[in-house]
Formats: C-alpha cells, structure tokens, sequence
C-alpha cells in the first residue's frame, strides 16, 4: 500500500515537487526516526546517556504544578500508568515529528539545493547543529545527567556527543533515504542542476520500508530490555499489614522514583563531588568514602504524599558517613544558607545548611548489612532523618553548598513547603470495615500498628474505640529508636456486639501529641488520626 502511494504522488521523471515531494519525504524522514530512536536506546542502554524526550520529561514535570500533574495522574489511573502514556508518546511523537523532517527537506530540496555542498550545510544545520542547540539550551540544568555515574562535568559532555550522533544519523537516513527514492543522477548535457527521477520509486519505497522495519526490530528488541529494567512492577511499592517488621527486609522496603528507568551506576566511574561555598573542592570515590570513619543508625523513611493509613513508608539500618565530615574537609562556609544535592539521573533536592551539619546526616553506602541496593539509590544515598523521602537523595552525585533558598524537583512543582514530618500513628490489623464473631474474642482482638514521629521518637501510643471519647494506652512491642517508627499492640475485648469506631494516635518524645494540623499546607504531608469502623457480632 505504501508503495502504491508513493508511486501514485510521484509518477513523473523529474525531481518531484509538491505532494510527490511530500510523499516521499514523509517516508524517509519516518525511516530516518525509526533510526535516530534506534541510536538513543542503543546509547541508552550502553552508556546509560538520557535521550532529549526523557529530560524534556523530567524538565515539563519539576515544573508542573502539584495539583494538575495529581489530576493527571488520577485521570490516567496511577503514576506508573502516566509513565507509560508518556513513554508511549514520546515514541510515537518522535515518528511524527521525523516524519515531518523529512517532508520539510523533501520540499526545500527542489532544484534550489541539487549542489552537495548546498544540501550538506542545509541539512546539517536544520537536522544537527540547531536541534543540538535548542535541547542543550533548553535543557542545560540537567544536561549532566548520566545513568551509569560519570560526573556531572564528564555526563554533560556525553550527553551533547550523543545528542548530535542521533542527530546525525537521522540526518543521514534522511538524505541518502531521499536520495534513494528518486533516484537522483545528473543528466548528460548542460542541464546540469536538473535530476532524473526513477519509475522505479515503488520499488524502492519497499525497499527503504524494508530498511526501517528491520532497524525497528532493533528498536524494538532494546525497548523490550529496557522495559524489563522499568520500574512499573515496583514504583509506588507499599509495606502495610499484620506481617509489619522491626526492620524491613531491603526487597520489601517501600519504592518511589520519578524514572521510568532507574539508573544503574558503576561503582568504578562513580565520584562524590562537594562544590560551591567551600574553600576546597573535594571529589571522593566509593572506596574512598568508605574508608572514612563510618556510622550505622536505624532511621525511617517516608513519602510526602503517605496518607495517615498508608505503607509508603520502611524502617532500616544504614551505613555511612556523615555529611558533616565531607562538609568539613571541603572547608564549607559555616555562613550557608543550603545544600543542594544532585542525582545522577538529574535529581535535586535542598535541605537547611543546619540540618547538613547535624551527625546524623548521613551519606549512606550500606543498608541493613549490605551494599546499598540499586533500587535504593547504590552506590550511595542521603539519609535525612526527620525529613520526608524526597529530601533522602539517592543516586547521589554532588553536594552544593549554597547561600541560598534552593528548590528541588518536587518543590517546583510545590510540595511543601513544610518538610518536617509529624507525628503519626496506624493501625494496620484489624482491617476496616471487617465484621468480627463476638465468641471467637473471648480471649481478646490483637491489634496491631506503627507510629512515627519523625527524629523526635515515640513516646506513647493510645487507642481510643469510642469514636476519641476515652482512650487507652497501648503497649510499645518495638519502641524504636529516636529516629525510628515504634511498633504498637492492644489486646481488645469488646463490651459486646455492635458498631465500634478505633481511632489511634502517637506522643512524640518532646510530649506533642498527634492530632490534625489545619494551619499545615495541604501538601506539606497528611496529619490527623487514623480511623477504623468494626462491626461486633
């Protein structure tokens, strides 16, 4: 069918114009994005290099307001969903805009361009040099990125050498694909700047159809690695229920990350850099970081976006050095207002210069007895104990030592602006709305749950199951550590059958007590109690 097409927009025997023109332009430019998308998954995958669609999307989604990119998230079913609709459009957009490419050389080509040096400059300018501009400027804070590890300084340059050789090798296709549906050959005699074009354009327009079937076989073959390495089965991952653990196994603990496909750094390539208000730039390597003096703590982590009764939140023991340490040999101006972190995938995140100097800030390498695990942000991490999740970079690359008020990705889309987290309490077994037998409970209901309260411990849990009339103190099977959730219990005996409402709430260690904060920003994190409805007969 297409050959039938091309050949019917261009029967004639001089270089086409108009719709002949178009059609087979049209052609060759989506043969030349079949080929262009080809090379970025290729240098994806072994260069771990970001292709100009993926740091448009993290450029568009840092600066789209919270509340439209929730919307948008409801609309399409969940985060991981949008991730897909957008991988999924960016793949088609990136045919059709080929497409377009080639349409456009197709028809400026005409009699005006038959001079290879002509069609050489033209193309080259309009298909390499300008696109590299537009995205390097377009894209320049996060042009460093590189899923492998290579330092931001090294990632950039990398990053705009695989721009222009994807660039390049569309314009390539496009030209020699034209070229090869025309037929083009100077005529013998004077008229020198005229073309012949062949009959055989059906032919042809198979053949190079052909062509990009196979390199989309390619395209198709990596895009199917690099999905298996996609982090749709685990993004959103929760850990909530009966079986909740002290410490929570690294393959259980809870996952958020903002890529599609996360990075895979090599530890060998890998640096720490400490850069901007410091008397002495300093980069450390992973065995150089970790034969400094080290520290463990068990600390939890835990989402912004966690409502009261949700699992987006895990307790470890991590490993590492504090911050305070790598701050101190770099000479940082005590006078800082932040630390700006940067992530090898083009992350960032700030915290106060304050809270980078306390000990138990750490730049983590190990969790729970072994190498920080790739989902987790290996080869190293931040842990920011009493901030939420956001604030716990990992993948880490570079420390910035800023004089002033930073923002990071998800505070550009304007999370916060309250990072601290408040003292909270769940109740995960018996579930809500179960229906409980009165003489199976003759001996009592266990109830089961979690409070957190940030880096200010927990004090106290209390369970209330006359709808916050009276409540009873419950027992810490697990009071944690200052930094850590507490894991609470309660043997209940009902009175009798009937509707019961369990509400439950924590103390932190500084004697606050858990309850709704109405003057919080709505997305400063969730507050208020965790509720239950039970139902006795």
């Amino acid at each position: 069918m297409l050959a039938r097409f091309v050949n019917a927009v261009a029967p004639g025997r001089d270089y086409p114009r108009g719709w002949k023109a178009a059609g087979l332009g049209l052609l060759a430019g989506a043969v030349a994005a079949v080929v262009m998308t080809t090379v970025m998954l290729l240098l994806r995958t072994l260069f771990g290099l970001p292709t100009p669609m993926s740091l448009i999307g993290d450029r568009i989604s840092a600066l789209l307001p919270v509340e439209p990119f929730l919307a948008l998230m409801g609309r399409v079913g969940g985060y991981n969903q949008m991730k897909q609709l957008g991988v999924s459009s960016v793949l088609a957009g990136q045919l059709v805009v080929g497409a377009i490419g080639g349409w456009i050389y197709a028809v400026a080509v005409g009699r005006d361009l038959v001079s290879p040096v002509r069609r050489g400059i033209f193309t080259f300018v309009l298909f390499v040099l300008l696109p590299v501009i537009a995205f390097a400027a377009a894209l320049w804070p996060i042009v460093g990125t590189n899923f492998r590890g290579l330092p931001i300084g090294l990632a950039t340059a990398a990053t705009l050498i695989g721009f222009m050789l994807a660039f390049v090798a569309y314009e390539r296709t496009v030209v020699s694909g034209l070229a090869f549906l025309t037929h083009e050959r100077p005529r013998s005699g004077p008229a020198t700047t005229a073309a012949e074009f062949s009959p055989t354009v059906s032919r042809r327009a198979v053949v190079l159809g052909g062509i990009g079937a196979v390199m989309g076989v390619g395209g198709a073959g990596l895009l199917r690695k690099l999905y298996k390495e996609a982090t749709f089965s685990y993004d959103g991952m929760q850990l909530r229920g009966r079986e909740i653990e002290p410490i929570t196994p690294n393959e259980k603990f809870y996952v958020v990350t903002k890529n599609v496909i996360d990075p895979r750094v090599n530890p060998a390539i890998w640096r720490l850099e400490i850069t901007g208000l410091v008397k002495n730039k300093r980069t450390w390597s992973l065995d150089e970081l970790k034969a400094l003096a080290s520290v463990e703590q068990e600390t939890t982590l835990m989402c912004i976006s966690n409502g009261i009764e949700a699992g987006l939140m895990s307790n470890a023991v991590w490993k590492g050095v504090p911050m305070r340490v790598l701050l101190d040999a770099a000479g940082a101006d005590p006078n800082a207002q932040e630390v700006l972190l940067h992530a090898v995938d083009n992350y960032t995140d700030t915290f106060a210069f304050e809270k980078a100097m306390n000990l138990t800030t750490l730049v983590a390498y190990e969790m729970n007895g072994e190498p920080l695990p790739q989902r987790h942000g290996a080869p190293a991490r931040i842990i920011v104990p009493g901030l939420f999740g956001e604030k716990n970079v990992k993948w880490l690359t570079r420390i910035e030592v800023v004089g002033y008020d930073a923002k990071g990705f998800y505070e550009k889309q304007g999370w916060g602006p309250d990072f601290v987290i408040p003292t909270r309490a769940r109740i995960d077994a018996p579930e809500d709305k179960m229906e409980l037998k009165l003489a199976e409970m003759s001996g009592g209901m266990p109830l089961k749950g979690i409070a957190f309260a940030g880096d200010r411990g927990v004090s106290r849990v209390e369970v209330s199951f006359d709808d916050e009339q009276s409540w009873q103190e419950a027992k810490l099977d697990y009071p944690g550590t200052e930094l850590s959730w507490s894991l609470w219990s309660y043997n209940w005996k009902p009175e009798g059958a009937g509707e019961y409402r369990l509400a439950v709430r924590a103390t932190d260690r500084q004697g606050n007590v858990q309850a709704l904060d109405q003057k919080r920003a709505k997305h400063s994190g969730a507050t208020g109690l965790h509720k239950i409805a039970l139902k006795v007969t």
